[in-house]
């Protein structure tokens, strides 16, 4: 199609904003999609996506409105996949903002419209969901004009459930988003702004093309990873697949490859032509890489094998996923796994429990540390039970993330006490609008991995919304707590902290494990170290079975001689007894209160 009829948009918005109900009105409008075959969110196809009410993976589709192509893609709301929202942008020339009339501009919101600014797109505002009696017309009207800068008239308002309002919107695409303008005649080049693996075809890009034309059959390179492969197919999507003879200049498609890894095609990466290579990649690609790290155990050890499976499979589709082997004395075999977020890593433990069927054991997630040693060498650490002898070590840094924080204003003064009370760094205040505020903070990544977004919406009755991205390593005085259970150091548990919160947090979790760990025929204690210092610790009391019951009259010496032998059974059994610990020991940081 000539490029002038090509519109290629994305929809961008803060998680349940109405992105997926939206886009299942436009496919309606236009036919793209019959009305007997519609399902509410049609472009989640994952039954995690369905049920959670999140996009997970993003998708184009290709829509005919009134002679024109408009090729849409849903991308994913949550921090956690960013880059991914970035590559999109990318490949895109217009976005529609959807704001929910209720709920007003949150955190991601603010992101995303950053990132939109950056990639120079035309920006669509859309008050979305204005049929719910919640909601505030003129308020939010009020945020998006002092975001953008736009005039109210160019605000539109829908309601993505009945369909009210939604014909505008494409009129909108039409009219107001340019046109793409490649160069037909120039090398090839198409950016990778998704790749998924498929069991039956191999890895499944999804490109746009940028400059020149992918014909079926030809022969491909990446110019990032420098691999080769062919295009056994291209075509569209509507949002099934749907084949073509070639993807041409200005079009959103997919490539079939014969490829046997997404490492090997990565998100952001540039396709070319073997025949004709283009000699400049698009720009901003980058290596995406996890800053959360947990261990994943099978709850039985015979079941490792399928879990190393499961992993290398997921890991196929996911190309951000890393994962290394780890032994633990008490868990057994299993594999240290990197993420991007702890939305990501929920995501890929609920997969591998439904996909593969397994029962996992996850521990505490831990961050990166970047270790000087005394003798000039420099590591990297992915959990505190590989941390060094202390003696050896120099300096420990840990990473820190820039934050935002949009939240009413009422608010604002228990969100500045909840940053500090994580050692966070308050940096700035400003006003989104009369009643929003906007909290920019610097705080160390570790403290926020547990609770730290539950404790945000308990302290800002569900009003406040958390954006954040990774800033740079900081050297402190960090140390290791250990945790003994029975005398015995069990490394799962051990966790890195500032030494100034290492105290409480050993009283703290020790607290947790006795109401955890199931009480044992002989004294049990758990104890809190760093160190050789011991600075926490909680008893577990014996059971105590009546061994006088069977006694009758007599002189008190008989009673005292049965309690004596107990008592002395008793040390004998805590000498030689093994205290069976539970998996829920190994979450216990992820339910603080």
């Amino acid at each position: 199609m000539n490029q002038d009829h090509i519109r290629n948009f994305c929809i961008i918005a803060h998680i349940d904003h109405g992105k997926s109900t939206l886009a299942d009105r436009l496919m309606e409008l236009t036919d793209t999609v019959k009305k007997r075959d519609m399902k509410a969110q049609l472009l989640d196809r994952m039954d995690l996506e369905r049920e959670k009410g999140i996009t997970i993976k993003l998708t184009p589709v290709q829509m005919q409105y009134k002679g024109h192509q408009l090729n849409l893609i849903d991308t994913p709301g949550h921090v956690d996949f960013s880059y991914e929202v970035s590559r999109s942008l990318e490949a895109c020339e217009g976005a529609i903002l959807v704001v929910d009339a209720s709920q007003g501009i949150q955190a991601q919101t603010l992101a995303n419209v950053y990132l939109a600014i950056a990639a120079d797109l035309k920006i669509i505002p859309v008050l979305n969901k204005i049929d719910l009696p919640a909601a505030d017309v003129p308020r939010v009207t009020a945020e998006v004009i002092s975001l953008l800068g736009c005039s109210e008239e160019e605000i539109l308002h829908i309601s993505a459930k009945t369909g009210e309002g939604v014909p505008a919107v494409l009129d909108a695409i039409v009219e107001k988003v340019d046109p793409p303008t490649g160069k037909v005649e120039e090398p090839t080049r198409a950016l990778i702004f998704d790749s998924y693996y498929d069991d039956y075809r191999g890895v499944i890009l999804y490109v746009r093309a940028v400059d020149g034309n992918i014909p079926k059959a030809s022969e491909l390179i990446m110019m990032g990873t420098g691999s080769h492969g062919l295009a056994l197919e291209v075509g569209h999507l509507n949002p099934a697949m749907s084949a073509d003879k070639s993807l041409n200049t200005g079009e959103i498609g997919y490539i079939v490859t014969n490829l046997k890894s997404t490492r090997e095609a990565k998100v952001g990466d540039t396709v070319t032509l073997a025949e004709s290579p283009a000699k400049q990649a698009l720009p901003g690609y980058k290596e995406v890489k996890p800053f959360v790290y947990a261990g994943i155990f099978p709850e039985s050890n015979e079941f490792y094998n399928d879990l190393k499976d499961a992993i290398e499979k997921l890991s196929l589709s996911d190309s951000a996923l890393q994962y290394e082997p780890e032994n633990s004395p008490v868990l057994g075999f299993g594999v240290r796994v990197g993420f991007l977020g702890l939305l990501h890593m929920e995501i890929v433990r609920e997969r591998l429990e439904r996909e593969y069927n397994l029962s996992l054991i996850v521990t505490n997630p831990s961050t990166d540390y970047h270790i000087s040693l005394l003798n000039g060498e420099s590591l990297d650490i992915k959990s505190a039970s590989s941390l060094p002898d202390p003696s050896k070590i120099n300096t420990i840094a840990e990473p820190w993330i820039n934050g935002e924080i949009v939240v009413p204003k009422d608010y604002v003064g228990a969100v500045i006490q909840l940053i500090s009370s994580k050692r966070g760094i308050q940096k700035g205040l400003s006003f989104v609008d009369a009643q929003l505020a906007l909290v920019t903070f610097e705080a160390p990544l570790a403290n926020l991995l547990t609770d730290f977004y539950d404790q945000l919406k308990s302290v800002t009755s569900g009003y406040g919304s958390f954006n954040y991205e990774l800033g740079d390593y900081r050297v402190e005085d960090l140390v290791r707590v250990d945790f003994y259970v029975a005398s015995e150091m069990v490394g799962a548990l051990s966790v890195m902290a500032h030494r100034s919160e290492a105290e409480a947090l050993g009283r703290e979790t020790t607290a947790k494990l006795k109401e955890v760990i199931p009480r044992q025929n002989f004294k049990v204690a758990l104890q809190a170290a760093i160190g050789g210092r011991f600075i926490a610790r909680e008893d577990i009391s014996a059971f105590r079975k009546d061994v006088t019951s069977g006694l009758y009259g007599g002189d008190v010496s008989r009673k005292k001689k049965v309690l004596a032998k107990q008592k002395k059974g008793k040390e004998r059994m805590k000498r030689f007894g093994k205290v069976d610990i539970p998996a829920e020991a190994f979450t216990v940081m992820l339910k603080r209160d």
